[in-house]
C-alpha cells in the first residue's frame, strides 16, 4: 500500500522533500501558508503595479545567489523541465563574472569571480584577490588568508567541536588588526547571510568564505551565479507546475494550525485553509517550517516523546533580519557584472543590477511599461543607526528605509567625481512585504528572519528524524554538511528527511544523494595529518609529516 506524507510547509525544504518523495511512490500533500509557493525564495508581485494588462512588477525577499559549491539545490533544478533546456532550470543558471567592494572614499574594487587557469600555489592565488588597494598591509593579508588555510587544513572533528565554538572575530584576532582590516573584514562577514563576526562560528564563516575564495580562483566556471528572470517564473512555478505533475497535492493559502501528538506519534495536522478549517492525516509528516516557526509548534507532547525538540525553541532566537529592497529604474545601471557588497554602509547592504542577468525578460512588459532596470539590493543590519535618519532600519517607516537605502548606496557609488545613482532616475521601489515598519506599539515584525551560524548552536540544531517515529523536520536549521541557513542548506535537509522516511518505511527506493562541503580535496594530507592531531589531543600546526 502506498504511504502518504504530509509536508508542512511548501519553501524550497518543503517543495524539495515533496519532489524526492513522488519521485520514489510515497503519496504526498504539501500544506503552504501563503498564496504564492516557495517561502523565502520567491518572488512576489509588487501589487497593483501592472496597468494596462501589463504584469506587476517582480519583487522578491531578496535577491537569489547560487555559489558554485552548491549542489544539492542545483541537482534538483537540473531534474525540474523546463522548455528544451537539457539541464531543466538549472540552465537558467547565468554566471556573474565580477564581485564588487564598494566603499566612501574611492571608486570600488573588482574582483574577477572565474579564472581560466589552473592554480600551482593555493595560497599565492588566494592572496592575489586582495591585492587591490584596500588599504591592507601585506603582513593583515597574510595573516588572514593563513586563517583561512588553517580552515580549510583543519579535519572535521576539528571544525565541529572546536570551531563551532569560536566567534570568527576571535579567530581572525580582528581586535589586534588595523581599522582597514576590520572594516574589509567586518564588512564581507556580515553580508554572508546577516553574519556577525563577533557571533558568528568559525567553522560556518571560515569554510563558507574560504570555499568561495576558492572557486574564484580555480577553473570551471565563475564563484557567483544567478536566476536568468524573476524567481517564480525561471524556478519556483515550473517546479510547482513539476510536482502536481508527478502527483503532488499542493495546497496553497493553507496555514497549519497545530500538530497532534498522541502516543507517541503523530496522529494529523489541523489546516485551514482559505476560510475551512480541517484535520489531515497521513503516515509520515515533514515539518518544513523555518526554525521560529516550528518553534510554535514543540508542544509539551512533543517533548514527552522527544526532550531534545525543545533545542527548537533556543535556535528560534538566534534569528536576524536580511530582507530586500528593489529600485525600478528609469533607465538600466549595470552597476557590476555580478553582486556589490558596500563594505562602509551602515546597514550591511549588497546588490545587484538585475536586467543584465534577464536578457530574455522584457520589462516593458511589467508595470507600466516604464521600467528598464532593477536594482535589488539586500539589507543585512538592521540595528545600527543609518546615515539619513540616525535611526536603525527596524525603527523607520518603509518611506524612509527606502531613502536610507539609497542615501547609502549613493555614497559608495558616487564617489571621485563619479554620479553613478540619480534620484530622478527612481521610478518606483518595493520592500519586502515581510517587513511590517513599524507597528503601532513603536516595534516591528519581520515574518521570515534568517537563522545565523552563532557560536555553541550546532549542538542545538537536531537531526532530519526526531524520537517521534514518524515526525521529520525539512528546514535550515537542521543539522547539515552545508551548516548555512540557504537554499542548499533547506535542499540537503529535505534530502536527509525523506532518507529518514525510506528508512522508517522500508523503502526500496534509492536514498537522496548527499554530498560532503568544503572538504577541500587538494589538501587532504594536511587535513588527514590535522586528524591525527586532533585525535591525539594536538592543535592544528598546518603540517605534513606524520604526528
Amino acid at each position: 500500500m502506498t504511504k502518504k506524507v504530509v509536508v508542512l510547509g511548501g519553501g524550497v525544504a518543503g517543495m524539495s522533500a515533496a519532489h524526492e518523495l513522488a519521485e520514489r511512490g510515497f503519496e504526498v500533500a504539501v500544506y503552504e501558508l501563503r498564496r504564492i509557493p516557495g517561502g523565502k525564495a520567491r518572488s512576489m508581485p509588487v501589487p497593483d503595479s501592472g496597468v494596462n494588462g501589463r504584469k506587476d512588477l517582480p519583487g522578491e525577499h531578496g535577491f537569489r545567489f547560487f555559489p558554485r559549491f552548491y549542489k544539492h539545490v542545483v541537482d534538483t533544478m537540473e531534474r525540474i523541465p523546463y522548455g528544451t533546456n537539457k539541464r531543466g532550470v538549472a540552465d537558467n543558471l547565468v554566471e556573474g563574472t565580477r564581485l564588487g567592494l564598494a566603499r566612501t572614499d574611492d571608486v570600488p574594487v573588482e574582483f574577477v569571480t572565474e579564472f581560466p587557469t589552473s592554480f600551482s600555489d593555493i595560497k599565492d592565488l588566494l592572496k592575489s584577490l586582495f591585492d587591490n588597494h584596500l588599504g591592507l598591509s601585506e603582513e593583515e593579508i597574510e595573516h588572514y588568508l593563513e586563517k583561512c588555510w588553517q580552515v580549510m587544513t583543519s579535519c572535521n572533528d576539528r571544525r565541529e567541536e572546536e570551531y563551532q565554538n569560536i566567534p570568527w572575530w576571535t579567530f581572525i584576532d580582528a581586535d589586534h588588526q588595523s581599522a582597514n582590516f576590520k572594516r574589509v573584514f567586518t564588512g564581507m562577514t556580515r553580508i554572508l547571510v546577516a553574519a556577525k563576526a563577533r557571533e558568528a562560528n568559525t567553522a560556518t564563516i571560515g569554510a563558507v568564505g574560504s570555499q568561495i575564495m576558492l572557486d574564484m580562483t580555480l577553473p570551471g566556471g565563475s564563484a557567483d551565479r544567478l536566476l536568468n528572470g524573476p524567481t517564480n517564473e525561471v524556478w519556483i512555478y515550473p517546479w510547482l507546475e513539476y510536482l502536481r505533475q508527478i502527483g503532488v497535492d499542493y495546497h496553497l493559502d493553507a496555514k497549519v494550525e497545530q500538530i497532534h501528538c498522541s502516543n507517541g506519534v503523530i496522529t494529523g495536522a489541523t489546516i485551514t485553509e482559505k476560510g475551512e478549517t480541517f484535520e489531515v492525516q497521513g503516515d509520515y509528516y515533514v515539518a518544513a517550517f523555518p526554525v521560529e516557526v516550528m518553534a510554535q509548534f514543540v508542544t509539551d507532547e512533543l517533548l514527552e516523546v522527544d526532550p531534545t525538540l525543545s533545542n527548537i525553541k533556543q535556535l528560534a532566537e538566534c534569528v536576524d533580519w536580511m530582507n530586500g529592497i528593489q529600485f525600478y529604474l528609469k533607465e538600466d545601471v549595470p552597476i557590476i557584472h555580478g553582486h556589490m557588497i558596500y563594505m562602509d554602509s551602515a546597514w550591511a547592504l549588497t546588490s545587484v543590477s538585475q536586467k543584465q542577468f534577464w536578457p530574455h525578460v522584457d520589462l516593458s512588459e511589467y508595470g507600466d511599461g516604464q521600467v528598464k532596470g532593477i536594482l535589488s539590493v539586500d539589507i543585512s543590519d538592521w540595528e545600527t543607526p543609518g546615515t539619513l535618519f540616525g535611526k536603525s532600519a527596524r525603527h523607520c517607516t518603509r518611506e524612509e528605509v527606502m531613502q536610507e537605502v539609497w542615501e547609502q548606496l549613493k555614497a559608495s557609488l558616487n564617489v571621485n567625481g563619479h554620479v553613478v545613482l540619480e534620484d530622478s532616475n527612481i521610478h518606483s521601489w518595493f520592500l519586502d512585504e515581510d517587513v511590517h515598519l513599524p507597528n503601532p506599539d513603536g516595534t516591528s515584525v519581520n515574518l521570515e528572519p534568517l537563522l545565523i551560524n552563532k557560536v555553541h548552536t550546532w549542538a542545538l540544531r537536531p537531526h532530519a528524524y526526531t524520537d517521534i517515529p514518524n515526525l521529520f523536520l525539512a528546514s535550515d536549521y537542521v543539522k547539515t554538511n552545508t551548516d548555512l541557513a540557504t537554499m542548499e542548506g533547506a535542499n540537503e535537509a529535505a534530502r536527509r528527511a525523506v532518507n529518514a522516511i525510506l528508512k522508517a518505511s522500508g523503502s526500496k527506493a534509492k536514498p537522496c544523494e548527499i554530498w560532503d562541503m568544503y572538504q577541500f580535496s587538494a589538501l587532504m594530507l594536511q587535513r588527514w595529518h590535522d586528524e591525527v592531531r586532533f585525535r591525539k589531543g594536538l592543535p592544528w600546526d598546518g603540517g605534513l609529516l606524520p604526528v
